[in-house]
């Protein structure tokens, strides 16, 4: 009994680091889709996302029957509980990827966005690539090699995508911007995309903390 109450357990933390591989693969061929205008990748991006649906399920599922009928307690309780906060997290980081992905689907073949604005949304995609990036890395090996800085360190990276989402507000309001409505809109939509990315890779960075240590961290 005790060895299948493990494997369960073990289960669920494999689902976790595969569905943060999911929305990492997610975003990053959404923002390839952005930049370089390509359907076919903006298309495997948005059928892709049933995929991301049914592992938070999966896990969702799994660690509500340990809740019910195991009674964990102690560190198994934490990685139960964590878990079921991290999935929502996760899921929405995904829909934000197909969010992105559906924008470039319905601008390409044409370029989504302004030259202007291209080297600004390269480097809100890259911040987003890496914090999924290290929140990968630290899930593969949270109870071997704990990381209890990880929620400071991803609160420091998200502080230049604020200031980031600001330089595009500036890109519009611009003397310079003489462009239609539709790039003005697809411009404040992205802007905000990304930067809901990165709050909820925040978000999920806090629950690995509460999972490893028992404690909430404390912003910064």
């Amino acid at each position: 009994m005790r060895n299948a109450y493990l494997h369960q357990l073990h289960a669920v933390h494999g689902d976790l680091v595969d569905l943060v591989r999911l929305v990492h693969g997610a975003l990053d061929r959404s923002t390839v889709a952005l930049l370089e205008g390509d359907l076919a990748i903006a298309e495997a991006v948005i059928d892709a996302d049933r995929a991301v649906d049914l592992l938070r399920e999966r896990i969702e599922e799994r660690s509500i029957e340990l809740l019910s009928l195991q009674n964990p307690v102690a560190a198994d309780l934490r990685m139960l509980v964590a878990s079921l906060q991290m999935v929502g997290e996760l899921e929405r980081m995904g829909d934000l990827a197909v969010h992105v992905a559906k924008i470039a689907r319905m601008r390409a073949p044409d370029p989504t966005l302004p030259t202007e604005a291209v080297p600004l949304f390269a480097r809100m995609a890259a911040i987003c690539q890496h914090m999924v990036a290290r929140l990968e890395d630290v899930l593969v090996d949270v109870f071997e090699n704990p990381t209890p800085d990880i929620a400071r360190e991803l609160e420091s990276v998200d502080d230049e995508m604020d200031r980031l989402r600001g330089d595009t507000f500036r890109i519009l309001l611009a003397d310079s911007w003489q462009r239609d409505v539709e790039p003005a809109v697809d411009v404040a939509l992205l802007g905000r995309y990304y930067e809901r990315i990165a709050d909820h890779a925040v978000s999920v960075a806090r629950r690995i903390v509460f999972l490893t240590t028992g404690e909430q961290p404390v912003r910064g």
